[in-house]
């Protein structure tokens, strides 16, 4: 299969392909590979691929599984694939390979898939663009001068760039949603206990944390979000289960939903003119399709300053533990040399957070989820800009970086990406939709919708219906201008 062919199915329309016999894993994968090695150099999305994986599945392969066969990329944090490496993007566990497989990794075998490499992610999944020392920049195939996002920039590029379909991704704060945004990507950050973290992990940054996909269609995300849903025995979180299949949500009509609008970000950072545009642009279409949409109040249970500092305090926490235990297992110093300055500086941070800060930032996590609670008790949907600006130039967050503690850092972050953070804090689903581009640059703008706690299924409803009201998919990156294999 050419790679011109190849990157012009979902991972869906791949695996179709596959169960008709008219394609088979292996040239999937060839294609993929070499995908790899024609963007990859100047993308740099994955940081390694793998010979063909002929791991331990937990069960059998059900090979009509709607992505079996369909070529894959895992983060390199979060999911561990036995014998692989996973380094966190960090000096800190270079080289670390992991002894066995993750409950998601094991799920994504039995999905079928065929993962074949990891990508790139900032130092610990510490940033929203992914830069780390260990690898390098990751490069936004629409602009080679801009960020990916983080911090799952590199899952992000990479399917922008059409290695593969779709790639795993982690959301703690908009990692997720960001570089979905940045990349002109579909992306669903899942309910709270959506997907297990086990069995290492009960939670991780205490129920911020979620795995998901970056996709360039809807139902491709659907479709693995059902393969690997489902508590595992001991999961201190369960989200009950959908009434149906998201993959069949995909296709139903949403009906007319109550969707309020937030223009302006909490934390007072302006939406610039370009997203302000897209986002009267999306209105528009909403409600030409039926649905009654309004500007909205909603509240965050706190002020500004107390949400960033009860974040900063939750984050740099869990970070200095994880640091620890790192450092313990590798024997290796926690400084400079293992450590990014925003990294080392979150570390000392981190250090110094009382037990009562914690349980203190641990209730107002409660009074956010409740504030939300009680928004969505008269709304189905909250629409706001995924993020208030284009994608930044590469270099952006580092510009007076070292200079900054583990709560300037925090800060610089959550003003930078203020609409995605709380719906990780209250654990309700959200997802980012790529409606349309910068007319003057090009560059993609996301939309972010969020619904109440477990309704994944409105938000694939009417994530459809934008698809096929408002198609994204099709253009071509940058990156590909001129090659000759996908022209």
């Amino acid at each position: 299969m050419r790679i011109a062919e190849y990157v012009s199915f979902d991972a869906v329309g791949l695996a179709e392909l596959v169960a008709r016999g008219e394609v088979t894993p292996a040239e999937l994968e060839t294609a993929a590979r070499e995908a790899t090695r024609a963007v990859n150099p100047r993308i740099n999305a994955v940081v390694e691929t793998w010979p063909a994986d002929d791991g331990p599945i937990d069960g059998p392969v059900p090979g009509g599984t709607p992505l079996a066969g369909v070529p894959f990329l895992i983060k390199d944090i979060g999911v561990a694939m036995a014998g692989r490496r996973m380094e966190l993007g960090s000096r800190l566990a270079a080289g670390h390979v992991a002894r066995a497989d993750s409950a998601l990794m094991r799920r994504f075998r039995r999905a079928g898939l065929v993962t074949f490499g990891r990508t790139a992610t900032p130092e610990m999944a510490y940033s929203v663009t992914t830069e780390p020392v260990l690898y390098g920049a990751t490069r936004n195939p629409w602009n080679l001068e801009r960020s990916a996002g983080g911090s799952s920039g590199g899952s992000a590029a990479a399917v922008a760039a059409g290695v593969v379909p779709i790639a795993h991704a982690t959301d703690a704060a908009g990692s997720l949603r960001i570089p979905a945004a940045y990349n002109g990507l579909f992306g669903l950050k899942p309910t709270r206990g959506r997907v297990s973290m086990g069995p290492d992990f009960d939670e991780l940054y205490n129920g911020l944390a979620v795995h998901g996909s970056v996709s360039r269609t809807v139902r491709d995300s659907a479709a693995l979000l059902d393969l690997i849903r489902g508590p595992e025995p001991g999961d201190p979180y369960f989200a009950q289960e959908p009434s149906r299949p998201y993959a069949e949500e995909v296709t139903r009509h949403p009906g007319p939903l109550r969707i309020g609008v937030l223009t302006q970000a909490w934390g007072g950072r302006r939406t610039t003119a370009p997203v302000a545009d897209a986002l009267s642009r999306t209105v528009r279409l909403l409600e030409s399709l039926g649905h009654r949409v309004a500007e909205a109040e909603v509240g965050l249970g706190a002020d500004w300053e107390e949400f960033v500092l009860a974040n900063a305090r939750l984050w740099t926490a869990n970070l200095t533990a994880s640091v620890d235990g790192l450092a313990a297992a590798f024997n290796r110093p926690v400084d400079s040399s293992t450590l990014e300055p925003v990294t080392l500086a979150g570390y000392h941070y981190g250090q110094r957070v009382g037990g009562a800060q914690f349980v203190d930032a641990l209730a107002l996590r409660n009074r956010v989820a409740r504030s939300l609670a009680r928004y969505f008790g008269t709304h189905d949907l909250l629409l706001t800009p995924t993020l208030p600006e284009l994608p930044v130039p590469l270099g952006t967050y580092a510009e007076g970086a070292e200079a900054l503690d583990g709560l300037g850092w925090i800060s610089r972050v959550f003003d930078r990406s203020p609409f995605t953070v709380a719906f990780n804090v209250a654990g309700t689903p959200a997802m980012s939709v790529p409606v349309t581009t910068d007319a003057g640059t090009g560059l993609p703008i996301g939309m972010q919708f969020a619904a109440g706690y477990g309704l994944e299924g409105r938000l694939f409803r009417l994530a459809g219906q934008l698809e096929q009201a408002s198609p994204w998919s099709g253009r071509t990156p940058a990156v590909w201008a001129g090659n000759h294999q996908v022209h």
